[in-house]
């Protein structure tokens, strides 16, 4: 009975080396001390696309791309001189050349040994176009992952700005609500106060003009009839108080500049104010400087209405009011004094607060919004205003307004 047998070389034995060279996946290529070729297997000749055979007896330079070939030479050489197991290139990345003169990326191992024949060099080739690819592919997907990470970093930190400002926007509404509430809390208190005496006044006034009409006493009906005008003047003061800063809270008052006399601007204030001078009382105006200005006619006037009124308001009968203004290239000062009844130096601080009063004028008549509605009609018209004044002492209300 015949049976068929297979060879199986040992693995230590010279035909078992012959088989690991002949069907080793890596290329493998011998080279003498003279850098010629003088073994490669088919798995090196397969990668540069060589024939069997045809390799042999070339220089290994042939298997470099040229801008490389001549530092190899040099290279090979340093090695020949210190021969050891080594991998070549290091950190460099290494290029091998095909017969068709294509270029592929490498990894290279060498280790020398030498017989009775001479000194050779053994290369161990591996072809690594397909990790290279890989490598490649995982570095644009990294890129590109790097790229969306940041992207999306910048719409977040976006979001959160606009949550930021949303927030912000939400506090200050929230603060305006708040600070509207208040002034419609303190004006109601405000106008419950101030409108019940000047109503009672005009009730009172109109059943005594009646009365007095019936007994025919002309002198003390217009008396009253005079005293029911007055305190309509007063009750439409406060509305007008309360109607300003309503239009100034939602930024319905602005700033329109025109050119004008400002002398003789002043000159009409006065007269226009002369109608509420208590007995005896007088207003004197003097002007320094040039006398054309870009003002706002408007808001200067209502400043000037609201600061002359309270100097004839808190003064007494009598007393002297002064107006001075003074005008040069850059500034309008205006300076309004009279000789009233002061103010301390703690009401100062708080004198531009909107419903401040000073402790001694609790007893007269006033919404504590004139002084605060004149500082906002100042700052839109780039201006600023200041006091200086004691109390029982003669000292100046001052309106400046700079540039």
């Amino acid at each position: 009975m015949n049976r068929n047998s297979i060879h199986k070389p040992k693995m230590d034995s010279s035909e078992g080396i012959e088989a690991l060279f002949l069907y080793a996946t890596e290329g493998i290529l011998f080279t003498n001390d003279k850098g010629e070729i003088t073994r490669i297997n088919p798995s090196a000749e397969r990668m540069f696309g060589y024939n069997a055979g045809e390799l042999l007896g070339q220089k290994v330079e042939v298997l470099i791309p040229q801008k490389f070939a001549q530092r190899h030479h040099h290279h090979r050489e340093g090695y020949g001189h210190n021969p050891h197991p080594r991998s070549m290139g290091g950190e460099m990345e290494l290029f091998a050349l095909k017969k068709d003169g294509s270029e592929f990326p490498v990894e290279i191992s060498l280790s020398p040994y030498q017989d009775d024949r001479g000194k050779f060099v053994i290369a161990f080739i591996i072809d690594i176009t397909i990790r290279k690819m890989a490598e490649e592919r995982m570095k644009n997907y990294t890129g590109d992952l790097e790229k969306q990470v940041h992207n999306r970093t910048l719409i977040l930190e976006e979001a959160i700005v606009e949550l930021e400002k949303t927030k912000e926007d939400l506090n200050n509404a929230l603060y305006k609500e708040k600070e509207l509430n208040e002034l419609k809390s303190r004006f109601v208190s405000m106008a419950s106060h101030e409108f019940r005496t000047p109503l009672a006044t005009i009730l009172s006034s109109l059943w005594l003009v009646a009365e007095y009409g019936e007994k025919n006493d002309k002198e003390k009906q217009n008396r009253h009839i005079e005293r029911i005008k007055t305190t309509i003047n007063s009750l439409t003061d406060i509305l007008n108080d309360f109607l300003s800063i309503g239009k100034l809270e939602e930024g319905k008052v602005i700033n329109m500049a025109a050119q004008f006399n400002l002398k003789e601007f002043v000159n009409e204030i006065v007269v226009e104010m002369k109608m509420l001078l208590l007995p005896d009382q007088k207003i004197q105006y003097n002007h320094v400087g040039i006398e054309s200005v870009m003002l706002d006619i408007k808001l200067l006037k209502n400043i000037l209405f609201n600061l002359v009124s309270n100097a004839i308001k808190f003064s007494g009968e009598g007393d002297v009011i002064l107006i001075n203004s003074e005008v040069d290239n850059s500034n309008v000062i205006i300076s309004v004094k009279d000789d009233g009844m002061g103010i301390s130096p703690a009401d100062q601080e708080h004198l531009f607060e909107r419903f401040f009063r000073g402790y001694n004028a609790s007893n007269i008549q006033g919404t504590g919004l004139g002084l605060n509605i004149v500082a906002k009609y100042l700052e839109l018209m780039n201006g600023s205003i200041a006091v200086e004044s004691e109390e029982e002492t003669f000292q100046p209300r001052r309106l400046v307004r700079r540039g």
